[in-house]
């Protein structure tokens, strides 16, 4: 049971990571109104506003998803560990 959880959880993390990834590489090349940006957007957006406040962009360089990644990494880390 306790490998099943850890297993889920990594999924879940995996996917979600790939997601940002996706939300990334998409913003270069859809407009901010297509469809599948904006489904993106309302999954990642939530999470990745917080850090913005934090973290401003660099010029025209968000590095909000970076320290996304860093911090997801890190919690994944400390749960895995847990469980």
């Amino acid at each position: 049971m306790r490998n099943v959880l850890i297993t889920v959880f990594d999924l879940v993390i995996n996917v979600f990571l790939f997601l940002v990834i996706v939300k990334v590489l998409l913003s270069y090349f859809l407009a901010p109104y297509h469809p599948l940006r904006e489904a993106l957007d309302r999954i990642i957006e939530p999470v990745l506003a917080p850090i913005r406040r934090f973290v401003p962009p660099v010029g025209t360089m968000d590095f909000s998803p970076v320290v996304l990644f860093i911090l997801v990494y890190i919690i994944k880390a400390v749960i895995t560990t847990i469980l």
